[in-house]
């Protein structure tokens, strides 16, 4: 009766119970107590445990945990139980209540027939009830089974019992079959053989797909729980520009901590296009502090390569102990293979002997390769490092060294037209401003404001100039250094060939060291004597500072006047900068320099008049 009770197994009883007589007490008694029941009389306790039908069943489990609904339908996997063994025959035994006995079915018989369960049943259908039953005898009997929540009887030897849970009916449905007898009477209205069935109810499937659908809810609920936990955060909202937010911006570039946040708004506010003429000055301010955070970060990098180059040493003095250590051990081995210690061992220990010192040395061999390697690194590193004490090194280095003066220039000369361009745009910020309003004691100080700009904007300029000129210098250095070196270089190759066979010719004719001396001392002369031509053809034809100074203005000056200009005009535009200066030198400075400035003269007569022209670009055309 428990295993079929509770769908978990099928307890069969021994043979010699089957045998006992009814009216032994002893055998009621066992019955009784393998029914989980008190003989009749005596405090009763329920037919089956909860305990013994379902361990532990907690019927809100499924809500609390989320876990997926399973198909009551399904033998094995729901409350139905699952079909006991064939093999093994169900015994049913008497069943003793205070108002009647239930007797067992025949068990050779096959077991009664059920409907297909419906889902979520708590109702069972009970037939064959005697005519003499009262509602008070059913409940009696069917109590056992679990909570009755109602009981509905009908006047033709049938009821319909709802329980409180699912899993009580399974307790029910083994009742059937059984014949029922009230008290001892043998009256066949007091008899009837129970049917119990599976019974559909809308309150069951009401409550049933309630549940479902709470499970269902709870299921979603829990899925979106998880994949918010699984989503990637959100990326920070950037704020609207504002005057405001620029100079905390710009406070905050400034800091090395909140740099990177800083840098992503800086980027999202020039992507959006919040750059204007009137933001123009804060953004290249705010750019300039980003810039100005490259020399940190190749300080970081520096010191993170210096940090690596700590734990090359410190890997290689591992290493070179553990090599140390091998070679010990390798010692050890090939003194232990000597004749004199070898003779005393077996042969096992031997082989043992032979097989680890040539692991060792292979191990060792690894190691020592390995060390050999990262040495050879160390020595070409150094190697090229030795390398710059050459000549061609050292023209390399002062080129780089100009390359570097020259890209700085570059960069100030870019930053100085940078703000130029700022301060123009302020210009015409104040020309709208001064249109707009009248003329009022607020116009004449942006009248101040606007000559002061127009001041620093010439000052500006002309510190444009002479950077440009200190650029053009440097340029024209690097230039001749590079001209020098390939030069250089190439004498270098042919006084090697012509010493290279002087000497072979020198040990062909057998001639003695002298000659050879010779051969090298001329060489040197010659190498001498065209340095000495090289640069007297690099010498330039200025003979101070100012001159060239003179001439770079004067260019400048021609440059702009492409139909020329009288020597007259020339000197008064000279005198402002230098008043010493007069008119005779400039001509003169003007006719030395032939393929830069040519003389014309144009009118008739009285009319008659002459000019100087900037000729440089046709002059470097034709040479």
């Amino acid at each position: 009766f428990l295993a079929a009770a509770d769908g978990l197994g099928s307890i069969a009883i021994d043979t010699t119970q089957l045998n006992m007589s009814v009216t032994d007490p002893t055998a009621w008694a066992t019955a009784m107590n393998n029914l989980g029941m008190v003989p009749v009389g005596l405090a009763g306790q329920q037919l089956v445990t909860d305990s013994i039908c379902v361990p532990g069943f907690d019927p809100s489990l499924s809500m609390m945990t989320g876990i997926t609904p399973i198909n009551p339908m399904i033998p094995g996997m729901g409350l139905v139980p699952p079909p006991p063994p064939t093999d093994v025959p169900v015994v049913k035994e008497i069943i003793h209540c205070k108002s009647c006995t239930l007797f067992p079915p025949n068990p050779n018989l096959p077991p009664p027939s059920t409907r297909e369960r419906p889902p979520g049943c708590k109702t069972v259908f009970v037939g064959g009830l005697p005519e003499n039953a009262t509602e008070e005898i059913i409940q009696e009997v069917f109590e056992q089974c679990g909570d009755i929540t109602a009981i509905r009887k009908s006047k033709k030897n049938f009821c319909h019992i709802r329980f409180a849970e699912e899993f009580m009916v399974d307790k029910a449905i083994y009742l059937s079959g059984y014949r029922m007898r009230l008290g001892s009477s043998t009256d066949k209205k007091d008899s009837g053989r129970l049917h119990v069935d599976f019974a559909q109810a809308r309150d069951d499937f009401y409550e049933w797909e309630c549940k479902q659908r709470m499970l269902a809810r709870e299921e979603r609920h829990r899925r979106k729980m998880e994949e918010d936990r699984l989503r990637p955060p959100s990326p920070p909202a950037i704020m609207h520009y504002s005057e405001h937010e620029a100079a905390l911006l710009a406070e905050k570039l400034k800091d090395d901590s909140k740099f990177s946040e800083a840098i992503t708004v800086l980027l999202t506010w020039i992507e959006r296009g919040e750059v204007n003429r009137r933001s123009a000055n804060q953004f290249y301010s705010m750019v300039q502090s980003a810039n100005s955070h490259v020399r940190r970060l190749m300080n970081e990098k520096a010191a993170h390569e210096q940090e690596m180059e700590q734990a090359k040493e410190s890997f290689k003095n591992a290493l070179t102990g553990i090599l140390t250590q091998f070679e010990q051990i390798v010692a050890v081995f090939n003194a232990s293979t000597r004749q004199k210690a070898w003779d005393h061992f077996s042969k096992a220990q031997r082989k043992n002997i032979d097989i680890w010192r040539k692991h060792s040395e292979e191990l060792r061999n690894a190691h020592s390769e390995q060390l050999m390697g990262i040495r050879r690194e160390e020595e070409m590193e150094m190697s090229d490092d030795d390398s710059g004490d050459n000549p061609s090194k050292k023209l390399r280095v002062e080129d780089s060294a100009l390359a570097a003066q020259a890209y700085a220039l570059k960069e100030e000369n870019d930053s100085l037209r940078w703000q130029l361009d700022a301060y123009r745009n302020e210009v015409e910020l104040l020309k709208q401003e001064k249109g707009q309003l009248f003329r009022t004691e607020e116009s004449l100080t942006k009248d101040q404001q606007l000559q002061f700009l127009q001041q620093t904007m010439q000052g500006m300029q002309q510190q444009l100039l002479s950077i440009q000129e200190e650029l053009n210098n440097k340029k024209s250095e690097l230039e001749q250094a590079k001209e020098e070196q390939t030069h250089t270089q190439a004498m270098l190759k042919v006084l090697q060939e012509q010493l290279k066979s002087a000497k072979e010719l020198a040990e062909i004719n057998g001639h003695d060291e002298s000659q050879a001396n010779e051969i090298n001392v001329l060489t040197v002369a010659l190498v001498n004597q065209d340095r000495e031509k090289n640069s007297e053809k690099r010498s330039p034809g200025l003979k101070s500072e100012k001159e060239a100074l003179l001439i770079g203005i004067i260019s400048t000056f021609l440059h702009v006047h492409p139909f020329g200009a009288n020597i007259e005009y020339l000197w008064s535009y000279m005198q402002q900068l230098d008043s010493r200066i007069s008119a005779n030198e400039i001509e003169m400075l003007l006719m030395r320099l032939p393929r830069m400035f040519k003389q014309e003269f144009t009118g008739v007569g009285a009319t008659l008049e002459k000019r100087w022209k900037f000729c440089a670009f046709e002059g470097i055309k034709t040479i």
